[in-house]
């Protein structure tokens, strides 16, 4: 599985209005087991549940996402077992994202279990096994991949391995020596608190435009405030765009809040991936010359679209038929 050539040039434009170019995504690719159940799980015996199995994976996510919102070529870098490898390049190239799937000898596909409890306003809790998602390394990477691409966008899961923080450290220094911008979204709060905010504020060296959750900004400023948060976290990396779900997103540069962006009404069914959504959306506006409060209003509304489905993905005219 290769990621193919590249049709269009023009890097390193900056954060502001890059239009032109690929958008490469390099990060996670698993299997996401959705579970909808209504109220508390009745521990010791059975609970109620529409049950889905579906593609998913932070990194996956947002390159679908992207393809969706009309950036015009969107290449993904990951890592899969042999047991899932087909059906998720299959998967990925029918949302028009062009895959470079490395196929691991020994791990199998990474399994998301996303308990979704559709009485407490679709909130999901995920039991992660990230597999051969873990194992995605340096040596997986090729200068080639940056031919023709415009940004470069990092799936924060991949800093809670130690592969994948080499990865993301050559990938990072790669793009920097082209002049392309890189994004990063930090991914989960729960890791972020095991890999410690000194060593995650290290590790994104470099990037040039972060986008965290509230909870994220929140956890690694130790601010209670998002904005307060978003502006803090501006000083470390030029541009923060803090996602807020329902109360919209803030965008933070140079130690200050430049713009705060209204949500989009949605009546959620399951917000698994809809920071994912935000993320694809906001890369491919920037990358057709968008602001960056312009693309965030794209995020919003992608997030809004994505909590009125089920899993992570863009809705596409197909359903996933699975395995």
């Amino acid at each position: 599985m290769t990621a193919g050539t590249a049709t269009a040039a023009g890097a390193g434009r900056g954060v502001d209005g890059d239009a032109g170019g690929a958008l490469l995504v390099a990060g996670d690719v698993v299997t996401d087991v959705v579970a909808r159940h209504r109220g508390p799980l009745a521990s010791g015996t059975d609970t109620a549940a529409a049950i889905r199995l579906l593609p998913g994976g932070a990194g996956a996510n947002v390159a679908c996402w992207a393809a969706r919102h009309g950036c015009p070529e969107v290449r993904l870098l990951g890592r899969v077992g042999a047991d899932t490898a087909a059906w998720h390049e299959r998967e990925l190239v029918a949302s028009g994202v062009r895959p470079r799937l490395v196929v691991d000898p020994d791990a199998p596909t990474g399994t998301v279990v996303c308990l979704v409890d559709t009485a407490a306003a679709a909130e999901r809790t995920f039991l992660t096994d990230s597999g051969a998602s873990l194992r995605l390394a340096p040596g997986d990477w090729s200068e080639t991949l940056l031919e023709g691409v415009a940004r470069l966008h990092l799936s924060g899961y991949l800093l809670f391995s130690e592969p994948g923080r080499a990865l993301v450290s050559v990938a990072v220094a790669s793009a920097r020596a082209r002049g392309v911008p890189v994004s990063l979204d930090p991914a989960s709060a729960g890791f972020l608190a095991a890999l410690g905010v000194d060593r995650f504020l290290s590790l994104v060296e470099g990037v040039d435009v972060l986008l965290p959750s509230r909870d994220e900004a929140c956890l690694l400023t130790g601010l209670p405030d998002p904005a307060d948060a978003a502006a803090k976290l501006s000083r470390h990396v030029p541009v923060v765009v803090a996602k807020q779900g329902a109360e919209g997103a803030l965008v933070a540069r140079s130690g200050a809040v430049c713009a705060r962006v209204p949500a989009v009404t949605a009546v959620p069914r399951d917000t698994t991936g809809a920071g994912d959504a935000f993320t694809g959306a906001f890369l491919a506006a920037l990358l057709t010359g968008a602001t960056l409060e312009a693309a965030a209003a794209e995020g919003c509304r992608a997030g809004a679209l994505a909590v009125e489905g089920v899993g992570g993905r863009p809705p596409r005219g197909a359903a996933s038929r699975g395995l």
